[in-house]
């Protein structure tokens, strides 16, 4: 954290006088000598300072002026950041930003502020991300989202999970800037290679319902259906339908039949 400040002292009156402090070199340490300057004299001695006397007016008056600037810092893991980095609030965002990826890698980025391996990381990570502009970053902050991350089960960090397209997760591990080539081999080999058609899936549906039985998204979250689920299921409604129409056409053609049976016993 930077501060400057600056501050000044003005006394005015029938006699004005004015203070300012200087800084004199005395046995290599720095102290401020008082010089007044009065009626255009300058008096810089102690002895003139002790027998010189100043009658206050009665409009006597004094005004200070101090200003203080303060620039905050910006944290380590807010640096240097790419326009393909995004960072996660909540456990929704992150299962809806997983779903609305498509069939782009995702790479999802379990930090914490006081990691130093993380920290030691995070420039190399924005290096990565800024030579793999396809692929999507997304930085999950452990201590804000404690919660969501052990119900992930991550426990180590810094914790890299690997997403493309339809088939989701693809890989997960951690490493460090010792071992940052398997990093840079799961970009090559899962953002080169096509992805199976089909919506992204992101998170596993167990992860999901773990997520919803936690409180951390809502009972209703569950995961959309896929077109090829939604047509499944009207075949099954439908076939569900016919059959109950064919039951009640059998039904009643056989009560029909059992009463021209009983007719023809009695005649």
């Amino acid at each position: 954290m930077a501060i400057s400040s600056k501050c000044g002292l003005y006394i005015s009156g029938v006699n004005e006088m004015s203070l300012r402090s200087k800084f004199t070199e005395s046995n290599s340490r720095a102290f401020p000598v008082l010089g007044v300057v009065f009626w255009g004299k300058p008096i810089s001695d102690h002895k003139g300072l002790k027998n010189l006397r100043v009658k206050a007016p009665r409009n006597f008056s004094v005004h200070a002026q101090a200003s203080i600037c303060v620039s905050k810092a910006m944290k380590w893991w807010e640096k240097t950041l790419k326009p393909n980095m995004v960072e996660i609030h909540s456990a929704q965002e992150l299962i809806d930003s997983l779903h609305n990826a498509g069939d782009r890698l995702v790479v999802v980025d379990f930090y914490s502020p006081g990691c130093g391996g993380c920290r030691a990381l995070h420039p190399k990570i924005c290096q990565l991300a800024e030579q793999n502009p396809d692929a999507i970053f997304l930085k999950v902050n452990y201590e804000e989202l404690k919660t969501m991350c052990h119900g992930l089960h991550i426990h180590v960090l810094p914790f890299f999970r690997f997403y493309r397209g339809a088939e989701g997760r693809v890989c997960s591990f951690s490493c460090t800037n010792a071992t940052i080539k398997k990093f840079k081999d799961a970009l090559a080999k899962y953002g080169a290679e096509g992805c199976s058609p089909g919506p992204a899936k992101g998170l596993d549906e167990s992860e999901i319902l773990h997520l919803a039985e936690i409180g951390e998204i809502s009972a209703r979250s569950s995961p959309p259906s896929t077109k090829e689920e939604r047509v499944e299921e009207d075949l099954v409604m439908k076939s569900i339908d016919l059959s109950g129409v064919w039951s009640n056409v059998i039904h009643n053609h056989g009560v029909e039949l059992e009463e021209e049976e009983s007719a023809l016993l009695k005649v």
